[in-house]
């Protein structure tokens, strides 16, 4: 009997948990949310922003000098290295002058020589001169000693010219700063040939900087010497405004662009340096957000949308371009919903506002 009454209870338990199962209607389990305070809400709305034409371009000193020699000869001495800061005027470095000092000794002895038999042709003028007063002496006399006069004056003035050119080639044996600036590149040394025409030193004037970059074809004729661009130097974090100073007509026939300078006015530049340029081109709408609203996940990006019950979802996103502290949303997110702002690290998806 105890067996019998045992297989009916458990018959009877299997039956009433069954039964109770069924009567369990699907959908009506409540979830149990995390409470999230401390955050602040702003709702999105389109903005209107300014339609930038984006291009890339390279830093360079508006000023830079390619130095080389005038003369050859061997080097005599090297008075800078590469980073030294110089001054306009200041010796850099000078080259073998010793046959060169010679003709400029040759030179000055010509001309005191010149000196010399012009002073004595300019008083044997004055005789000659005051005995043709006095009839003493016939006219052609005197237009002989006036021609000799003359030709000694024209020997001491080619003399002295002679000894300037001297002294000028005697010059380039000493290679001076022609601007005040680093000097950024050497490619000579103590001892080394300097041959004329081959640069020997490049000096950059780093107190004014262009960046040069190539623009689309279509911008031909829309932009203007004057106009204002904004400039951003990835490298080392700085944003400036610069504006068009030179603008080349010619079109490149491969890449379809034109060149344009722009001038900065930018402390810590360097030749070289990659920059961007963005030039306006007008305005529309876009979705802007907060940069400190975009929550990174690994490579995910995203926002925290919260939805008209207090629901936080992350929802990924597509970002855009960063205006100043905003950031462009492309897709993923829609005018009039509502994001967190601040706050964004206590936020956790799926939980509600309270």
């Amino acid at each position: 009997m105890s067996r019998k009454l045992t297989s009916y209870l458990l018959i009877f338990s299997l039956l009433l948990l069954f039964g109770c199962k069924d009567k369990v209607k699907p959908g009506t389990a409540e979830v149990k949310r995390q409470a999230v305070t401390g955050v602040t809400l702003a709702e999105v709305h389109p903005a209107q922003v300014d339609e930038y034409y984006e291009t890339s371009g390279t830093v360079r000193a508006k000023t830079i000098s390619v130095i080389a020699s005038r003369v050859m000869g061997t080097v005599t001495s090297v008075k800078v290295k590469e980073g030294d800061r110089v001054h306009a005027g200041q010796v850099l470095m000078t080259i073998d002058d010793r046959d060169v000092a010679q003709r400029v000794k040759a030179a000055e002895k010509t001309v005191e020589a010149a000196k010399q038999n012009k002073s004595l042709m300019d008083i044997t003028y004055q005789r000659y001169k005051n005995l043709h007063d006095e009839k003493a002496i016939s006219q052609q006399e005197i237009d002989q000693i006036e021609t000799q006069k003359k030709v000694s004056d024209m020997e001491y003035e080619r003399a002295k010219a002679m000894l300037a050119e001297a002294q000028i080639y005697h010059g380039f044996t000493r290679i001076s700063a022609p601007t005040s600036g680093v000097v950024t590149g050497k490619k000579i040394e103590l001892g080394s040939m300097a041959v004329p025409g081959i640069p020997i030193l490049t000096i950059e004037d780093n107190s004014y900087f262009r960046i040069e970059a190539n623009v689309d074809e279509r911008l031909s004729g829309k932009l203007k010497i004057g106009m204002p661009v904004d400039v951003i130097i990835d490298s080392i974090g700085q944003e400036a405004k610069g504006r068009i100073t030179e603008i080349i007509p010619a079109v490149d026939p491969m890449s379809r662009t034109f060149l344009i300078k722009i001038d900065l006015k930018m402390p810590s530049l360097k030749t070289g340096l990659y920059g961007k340029v963005l030039i306006p081109e007008g305005k529309r709408e876009a979705i802007l957000v907060p940069q400190k609203a975009i929550v990174e996940k690994g490579q995910l990006v995203g926002v925290y949308v919260v939805d008209d019950k207090g629901v936080i979802t992350y929802r990924l996103i597509k970002a855009g371009k960063k205006y100043g502290e905003q950031i462009e949303v492309l897709s993923g997110l829609n005018g009039g919903e509502k994001i967190i702002v601040d706050g964004v690290e206590k936020a956790v998806d799926g939980g509600i506002i309270k």
